[in-house]
């Protein structure tokens, strides 16, 4: 797929399917998270591929945002191994997990897989449930699958601000 097709037609899906992510679909979603660039090549990141009825029903118990997806990615990085930027204020382990996300996300629908970004959710409780190591963070949780039968774009979905609203030249 053209790549601009790809950002400007990707939305956040809301309803899925109970139609499985096939094996080679999710590695190439993986593999475009492993490529992503993160501060000073520390990949930090850990993703983990939640699709277990168990695991799906923690994630239930703690977000209404599932929508009916037969299968999450959570993605999280390790504190102790993030970039200190100078300064000592600011840290990669967000952005870069981020990066990572976003990688995740354009490949997905690249490979007809559908998505949404979920960031309700408590971080801390969650990570507890799933039993993941205390050095990580957990930044969002991603649905995969495919959409379901009159699922779309939310009405406002193609609705974006003049560039001259969001861009400025020094």
């Amino acid at each position: 797929m053209e790549f601009t097709e790809v950002i400007k037609n990707r939305y956040s899906c809301k309803k899925y399917s109970d139609r499985p992510v096939e094996p080679e679909k999710l590695q190439a979603i993986l593999e475009a998270g492993r490529v992503a660039p993160t501060a000073k090549n520390n990949q930090e990141q850990h993703v983990y591929v939640v699709q277990s009825p168990e695991a799906l029903a923690k994630i239930d118990a703690l977000t209404p945002c599932r929508y009916g997806a037969p299968m999450m990615l959570v993605v999280a990085y390790d504190k102790d191994n993030q970039y200190v930027y100078p300064g000592e204020k600011h840290f990669g382990g967000v952005e870069d997990a981020t990066i990572v996300a976003t990688h995740m996300i354009l490949a997905a629908y690249n490979e007809g897989v559908d998505s949404c970004w979920l960031n309700r959710f408590d971080p801390d409780e969650l990570a507890k449930a799933l039993g993941l190591p205390e050095n990580e963070a957990i930044v969002m949780l991603m649905d995969l699958g495919y959409a379901a039968e009159g699922a779309g774009p939310l009405p406002n979905h193609s609705r974006r601000k003049e560039l001259s609203e969001t861009v400025s030249y020094l």
